[in-house]
Protein backbone atom coordinates (compact mmCIF):
# COMPACT_ATOMS: atom_id res chain seq x y z
CA UNK A 1 0.00 0.00 0.00
CA UNK A 2 1.33 3.39 -1.20
CA UNK A 3 2.56 5.97 1.94
CA UNK A 4 -0.49 8.00 2.49
CA UNK A 5 0.57 11.16 5.16
CA UNK A 6 -1.22 13.52 6.68
CA UNK A 7 -1.06 17.56 5.30
CA UNK A 8 -0.65 19.73 7.97
CA UNK A 9 1.31 23.23 7.37
CA UNK A 10 -0.72 25.84 5.71
CA UNK A 11 1.70 26.86 3.25
CA UNK A 12 1.36 22.80 1.83
CA UNK A 13 -2.27 23.29 1.75
CA UNK A 14 -1.86 26.63 -0.52
CA UNK A 15 0.47 25.26 -2.87
CA UNK A 16 -1.80 21.99 -3.39
CA UNK A 17 -4.50 25.01 -4.38
CA UNK A 18 -2.46 26.02 -6.98
CA UNK A 19 -2.36 23.14 -8.67
CA UNK A 20 -4.66 20.76 -10.80
CA UNK A 21 -8.36 20.26 -9.34
CA UNK A 22 -11.12 17.99 -10.07
CA UNK A 23 -14.78 18.59 -9.25
CA UNK A 24 -17.63 16.67 -7.98
CA UNK A 25 -21.12 17.83 -5.99
CA UNK A 26 -19.70 15.84 -3.19
CA UNK A 27 -16.11 17.66 -3.07
CA UNK A 28 -13.33 19.19 -5.05
CA UNK A 29 -9.84 17.75 -5.07
CA UNK A 30 -6.85 19.70 -5.44
CA UNK A 31 -3.36 18.61 -5.72
CA UNK A 32 0.05 19.18 -7.02
CA UNK A 33 3.14 16.88 -7.82
CA UNK A 34 6.42 17.27 -5.52
CA UNK A 35 9.58 17.57 -7.13
CA UNK A 36 11.79 14.82 -5.92
CA UNK A 37 14.52 16.56 -3.58
CA UNK A 38 11.65 18.05 -1.00
CA UNK A 39 11.74 17.74 2.50
CA UNK A 40 9.19 17.49 5.44
CA UNK A 41 10.44 17.47 8.50
CA UNK A 42 14.16 16.65 7.88
CA UNK A 43 13.22 13.73 6.14
CA UNK A 44 12.41 13.29 2.10
CA UNK A 45 8.88 13.82 1.66
CA UNK A 46 7.61 10.45 -0.17
CA UNK A 47 3.88 8.82 -1.20
CA UNK A 48 0.78 11.12 -1.19
CA UNK A 49 0.39 13.62 1.87
CA UNK A 50 -3.44 14.20 1.71
CA UNK A 51 -5.39 17.48 3.94
CA UNK A 52 -8.63 18.14 4.37
CA UNK A 53 -10.80 21.12 3.93
CA UNK A 54 -14.15 21.18 5.74
CA UNK A 55 -15.81 24.43 6.06
CA UNK A 56 -18.39 25.85 8.62
CA UNK A 57 -20.86 26.37 5.77
CA UNK A 58 -21.30 22.47 5.34
CA UNK A 59 -23.06 21.79 8.45
CA UNK A 60 -22.31 21.44 12.42
CA UNK A 61 -18.93 20.04 14.08
CA UNK A 62 -20.53 16.92 14.34
CA UNK A 63 -21.64 16.84 10.84
CA UNK A 64 -18.01 17.98 9.46
CA UNK A 65 -16.01 15.51 11.81
CA UNK A 66 -18.46 12.45 9.91
CA UNK A 67 -17.66 13.89 6.56
CA UNK A 68 -13.89 13.50 7.85
CA UNK A 69 -14.35 10.45 8.79
CA UNK A 70 -15.90 9.07 5.73
CA UNK A 71 -13.14 10.38 3.88
CA UNK A 72 -10.96 8.75 5.74
CA UNK A 73 -12.55 5.57 5.82
CA UNK A 74 -12.66 6.11 2.01
CA UNK A 75 -9.06 6.66 1.56
CA UNK A 76 -8.36 3.33 3.60
CA UNK A 77 -10.82 1.52 1.14
CA UNK A 78 -8.52 2.53 -1.70
CA UNK A 79 -5.85 0.40 -0.31
CA UNK A 80 -3.72 -0.43 -3.63
CA UNK A 81 -5.52 2.06 -5.61
CA UNK A 82 -4.03 4.93 -4.54
CA UNK A 83 -1.32 6.75 -6.75
CA UNK A 84 2.14 6.15 -5.93
CA UNK A 85 3.37 9.45 -7.17
CA UNK A 86 4.60 12.05 -4.81
CA UNK A 87 2.16 14.89 -4.38
CA UNK A 88 0.14 16.98 -1.71
CA UNK A 89 -3.52 16.56 -2.10
CA UNK A 90 -6.33 18.69 -0.18
CA UNK A 91 -9.56 17.72 -0.56
CA UNK A 92 -12.41 20.73 -0.20
CA UNK A 93 -15.58 18.53 1.09
CA UNK A 94 -19.52 19.54 0.26
CA UNK A 95 -22.42 18.98 2.45
CA UNK A 96 -23.59 15.85 -0.15
CA UNK A 97 -20.63 13.38 0.97
CA UNK A 98 -22.18 13.73 4.35
CA UNK A 99 -25.30 11.67 2.31
CA UNK A 100 -24.05 9.92 -0.49
CA UNK A 101 -23.47 6.14 -0.17
CA UNK A 102 -19.79 4.77 0.58
CA UNK A 103 -18.69 2.97 -2.65
CA UNK A 104 -20.05 6.50 -4.54
CA UNK A 105 -17.08 8.66 -2.39
CA UNK A 106 -14.40 5.71 -2.69
CA UNK A 107 -14.78 6.38 -6.58
CA UNK A 108 -14.87 9.72 -6.61
CA UNK A 109 -11.45 9.89 -4.70
CA UNK A 110 -10.01 7.18 -7.08
CA UNK A 111 -10.88 9.66 -10.15
CA UNK A 112 -9.71 12.66 -7.97
CA UNK A 113 -6.49 11.12 -7.05
CA UNK A 114 -5.78 9.82 -10.47
CA UNK A 115 -6.56 13.05 -12.07
CA UNK A 116 -4.72 15.94 -9.30
CA UNK A 117 -1.57 13.34 -9.19
CA UNK A 118 -1.29 12.94 -13.04
CA UNK A 119 1.99 14.05 -14.16
CA UNK A 120 2.09 17.32 -16.48
CA UNK A 121 2.37 16.57 -20.08
CA UNK A 122 3.45 18.63 -23.04
CA UNK A 123 0.04 19.30 -23.77
CA UNK A 124 -0.59 20.67 -19.92
CA UNK A 125 2.60 23.32 -19.90
CA UNK A 126 2.13 26.72 -20.07
CA UNK A 127 2.56 27.96 -23.64
CA UNK A 128 5.82 29.82 -24.85
CA UNK A 129 6.58 31.62 -27.47
CA UNK A 130 10.22 31.89 -28.71
CA UNK A 131 9.86 35.40 -29.44
CA UNK A 132 11.38 36.26 -26.09
CA UNK A 133 10.06 37.94 -23.23
CA UNK A 134 7.71 40.97 -23.45
CA UNK A 135 6.87 40.56 -27.10
CA UNK A 136 3.36 40.05 -27.85
CA UNK A 137 1.66 37.67 -30.26
CA UNK A 138 0.58 39.28 -33.58
CA UNK A 139 -2.30 41.18 -33.24
CA UNK A 140 -2.64 40.80 -29.83
CA UNK A 141 -4.32 43.38 -27.80
CA UNK A 142 -1.62 45.29 -25.51
CA UNK A 143 -2.93 44.64 -22.23
CA UNK A 144 -0.32 47.33 -20.07
CA UNK A 145 -1.47 50.32 -18.34
CA UNK A 146 0.58 52.51 -20.86
CA UNK A 147 -1.46 54.71 -23.57
CA UNK A 148 -0.56 53.64 -26.81
CA UNK A 149 -1.81 55.34 -30.12
CA UNK A 150 -4.79 53.85 -32.08
CA UNK A 151 -4.06 52.82 -35.01
CA UNK A 152 -6.61 54.10 -37.88
CA UNK A 153 -7.56 52.31 -40.77
CA UNK A 154 -6.67 53.56 -44.24
CA UNK A 155 -9.92 55.10 -45.03
CA UNK A 156 -10.02 56.83 -41.64
CA UNK A 157 -8.66 60.25 -41.06
CA UNK A 158 -5.48 60.81 -38.43
CA UNK A 159 -6.53 62.43 -35.18
CA UNK A 160 -5.18 66.15 -35.35
CA UNK A 161 -2.69 66.23 -33.01
CA UNK A 162 -2.08 70.10 -33.32
CA UNK A 163 -5.44 70.62 -31.66
CA UNK A 164 -5.49 71.65 -27.58
CA UNK A 165 -8.61 71.55 -25.54
CA UNK A 166 -9.48 73.69 -22.63
CA UNK A 167 -10.18 72.62 -19.11
CA UNK A 168 -12.60 74.28 -17.07
CA UNK A 169 -10.27 76.46 -15.15
CA UNK A 170 -8.94 77.79 -18.48
CA UNK A 171 -6.08 76.27 -18.90
CA UNK A 172 -5.24 74.15 -21.91
CA UNK A 173 -4.67 70.75 -22.03
CA UNK A 174 -2.64 68.79 -24.27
Amino acid sequence: MPSIKRLRRRPDFLAAASGRRFHTERMTAQGRLREPDEMRDGAPAEGIHLGFTITKRVGHATERNRIRRRLRGAIAALGDDAPISPADVVLVARRPALSIPFETLVDDLRRALKVVTKPRGAKDTPHTRSDGPGVAAPGARVRSGAHVARRTSPGEAKPDTASRTQTANGSTDG
